[in-house]
């Protein structure tokens, strides 16, 4: 392992863009389908990692929602969840705020209780393994319906103590966020926090209803708001975190080859750029290799490497005192290296 290797490693950051469902790795998902003698369209571990060739967010979204389908248990989210964070911690993350899709479970039939019970558990079950803190990100389906999302609000209200806020995600195309004000408005009166993807595929007027329309306080992506001058103007001095995920650009066509992508672009025009992995059973790894693969194509060095990981906390929905405590600590490890 390189000098460099080694400080990603060790880097202390926090993840903000990860679909929990998106890291159900193909062995988990086999070992699964037995356990709930759920039958797959696949034969073989090799031959669900040979599907990983997307042509765009849709083609990924298909072998998703398949793969979802071995998910029935409290058991299973739970297994799931802490197999993510044994991950994650090994890559030196020491907060996560993890997305899931309850109606991507709730339309199968799978009781909200327990999706979220197991996931809760998995989160207690990582915090004491590893002192690795986690929140809770209800994201609704942006395919489906603005009745639809209010419903699943409605579901979650015995848990909202536990949720930190609500996300915007799935086919983002021709699902505009202006189709979700009203749901937003209502989380927030709930004290929810408020993300939401815009800027992957959509065009830069996603990202500015994003923000006008839903109020929210940070952008999953954001890539294509760099399209528009005045809107990165408007990021830049509103201090608005982005979520950036190099990996799932490369993987889904958002870029051609992270040799163009733009993540020091975004840090040079005062950008809050941050680094996550989205759903990195799919899209070919996690939190550090995203680090590792976006120094070598761009020529980041520990300087920018410690920045996007300083801005993981500034972004993150924790209490100002910890995120300046957790930037403390980051850099007295830069300081060591």
């Amino acid at each position: 392992m390189t000098d460099l290797d080694s400080f990603i490693t060790g880097l202390p950051k926090a993840e903000l863009h990860l679909h929990i469902e998106g890291s159900l790795e193909p062995e988990l998902m086999f070992a699964l389908a037995r356990r709930n003698r759920v039958t797959i369209p696949y034969a073989s571990v090799e031959e669900v990692r040979a599907a990983y060739a997307f042509g765009n967010l849709q083609d990924f979204l298909d072998i998703y929602y398949a793969g979802a389908a071995v998910l029935l248990k409290r058991q299973d989210f739970h297994d799931l969840a802490l197999a993510y964070f044994d991950r994650a911690a090994a890559d030196g993350v020491v907060h996560a705020e993890i997305m899931f899709d309850p109606q991507t479970h709730t339309d199968r039939g799978i009781a909200f209780a327990e999706v979220i019970e197991g996931l809760l558990s998995a989160m207690a079950e990582a915090e004491a393994r590893h002192g690795l803190s986690s929140r809770l990100i209800l994201s609704f389906l942006r395919h489906l319906s603005e009745e639809a999302a209010f419903a699943t609000l409605a579901e979650a209200e015995p848990w909202l103590d536990r949720i930190a806020a609500v996300g915007l995600d799935s086919s983002e195309v021709g699902h505009p966020p202006a189709k979700f004000a009203r749901v937003y408005a209502a989380a927030a009166a709930k004290g929810l926090r408020l993300t939401a993807h815009a800027g992957e595929e959509g065009p830069p007027a996603y990202v500015r209803e994003a923000l006008d329309l839903l109020h929210v306080e940070r952008i999953d992506h954001g890539n294509r708001a760099l399209e528009d001058a005045a809107l990165v103007d408007r990021l830049a001095r509103e201090g608005m975190t982005l979520t950036v995920c190099p990996l799932s650009n490369l993987k889904l066509c958002v870029v051609d080859d992270l040799a163009h992508h733009p993540i020091d672009t975004m840090l040079a025009r005062g950008l809050r750029a941050t680094v996550n992995s989205d759903d990195p059973a799919y899209f070919g790894g996690y939190i550090a290799d995203n680090y590792r693969a976006v120094a070598r194509a761009r020529g980041l060095g520990k300087a920018e490497l410690a920045t996007l990981a300083r801005n993981s906390f500034a972004g993150s929905f924790l209490p100002p005192e910890v995120i300046a405590a957790h930037i403390d600590r980051l850099d007295e490890w830069v300081a060591a290296h």
